[in-house]
């Protein structure tokens, strides 16, 4: 295949005009559930202000009362960190708490547009980053908890950077990279036919079946293995129900969080993991890569890790808090996805995560906890839902990966062959 130049990248992006017109409309109407008079946020990076634009007048249409745009710049806060003492990054602005919470408690819908450099930070003191999102986890807690338990609707999306492109697409031109970016993306976002919003729908229909069967089991706990050394046991809580694809807020709207999605998942039992996991992909975490690494368990927590580069990443990640060592999450997903079929490692969470079978470090979900929306931290802890400032996502989806679900009266059944729910098999 010949490179190709700048004009022809440009007219196959404007030959894309129409897509990327769904695209917006699916992340608004799918992903942000707008609904009128509501007040809309969207977080963009300024690179890609002209689809910001297309979003807003989007969200417009959809009847938005008004929308807030809250641009972001990988140089810009490279700068800042590279510049500005550990100290700073230890508490929020009180402008930017105020702006979040304040957004947050007015009912507003979270649009994060998502596309940045993945080694923005590279040679940047880890501390820094962690800081920053650990005060802000903390202290924006209207904005925080009401993504976490439900009151204000939130999506993620991503969208193509140039820095992102190239290296996701590693000796092409920056504009045929961002040309091919924009094609992964819309592909794998079920966005480059002619009605993503069916799509979804449709979409939605496999996670429901997928639920059912997880639900109706009530497994005791899921045991992992692979030829890689994986060999896990992950306990579920008393009442654990398993989510994915659609999610609902409190008050009963249906919104996707994740554009795109393909994970069903549930917050395993803080205290009942045991064993060995080796990664089945790198971990990319504040611009920063984690490869070949493994993590053993006793008793729920990381006792012992290593990793062939990146350990003193994983370990700014363990030290987060006292409960960054135990999992918030367990989640499967074929290997027969868009995203996995790409062949692409996008050097980002929100689609790697997606290619493959996960664990999450650090904060469990109150949804996936019969009555959990209702409980405090202190309740959710003694049901067995791990709380953290942190939640880290890892890849542990070998293409060999057997899930076992055990019920409590010690009955197996077979969950995923060979990196595939079992009928998928079939």
């Amino acid at each position: 295949m010949g490179h190709m130049t700048s004009e022809e990248c440009r007219r196959a992006i404007e030959g894309l005009s129409d897509q990327i017109g769904r695209y917006a409309e699916l992340i608004v109407r799918k992903g942000g559930a707008v609904r009128p008079g509501q007040e809309v946020v969207v977080q963009a990076p300024v690179e890609r202000a002209d689809f910001a634009r297309l979003v807003v007048d989007r969200a417009y249409a959809a009847g938005a009362g008004h929308v807030t745009v809250i641009w972001y710049d990988d140089a810009i806060s490279r700068l800042e960190y590279e510049n500005v003492e550990l100290s700073y990054f230890q508490h929020t602005p009180a402008w930017k708490i105020a702006q979040l919470n304040g957004l947050a408690e007015a009912g507003a819908a979270f649009i994060f547009l998502e596309g940045s450099d993945p080694s923005s930070l590279k040679g940047i003191d880890p501390a820094k980053p962690a800081a920053a999102s650990r005060a802000r986890n903390s202290e924006c807690r209207a904005f925080r908890d009401g993504m976490d338990f439900g009151r204000n609707v939130w999506t993620i999306a991503g969208v193509p950077v140039a820095a992102w492109a190239t290296q996701v697409f590693e000796g092409l031109s920056t504009d045929e990279a961002i040309y091919r970016l924009w094609l992964a993306i819309l592909e794998t976002a079920r966005s480059a036919g002619e009605d993503p919003q069916q799509e979804w729908e449709t979409h939605n229909a496999a996670f429901e079946k997928n639920k059912r069967f997880l639900n109706d089991n009530a497994f005791d706990h899921l045991r992992y293995s692979s030829k890689n050394g994986t060999d896990l046991t992950v306990g579920l809580n008393q009442g654990h129900i398993w989510e994915g694809g659609a999610a609902r807020t409190v008050d009963g709207t249906v919104f996707f969080p994740n554009i795109p999605t393909e994970e069903v998942f549930t917050t395993p039992d803080r205290m009942r993991v045991n064993g060995i996991v080796y990664s089945a992909l790198p971990l990319v975490h504040a611009g920063q890569v984690v490869r070949d690494f493994w993590l053993r368990f006793e008793n729920g927590a990381v006792v012992d890790y290593d990793a062939a580069q990146g350990k003193e990443v994983l370990r700014h990640i363990l030290e987060t808090d006292e409960n960054a060592v135990r999992l918030g999450e367990c989640a499967l997903i074929s290997k027969n996805t868009p995203i996995r079929e790409t062949g692409i490692l996008f050097y980002d969470t929100l689609y790697d995560e997606n290619a493959s079978c996960h664990l999450a470090l650090g904060m469990g979900f109150p949804e996936c906890l019969d009555g959990g929306l209702e409980m405090d931290k202190d309740q959710l802890i003694a049901h067995g839902v791990n709380q953290s400032a942190t939640h880290v996502d890892f890849m542990v989806g070998s293409d060999d990966l057997c899930v076992t679900g055990v019920k409590a009266n010690g009955e197996e059944v077979p969950v995923f062959l060979n990196g595939q729910w079992v009928w998928e098999n079939e």
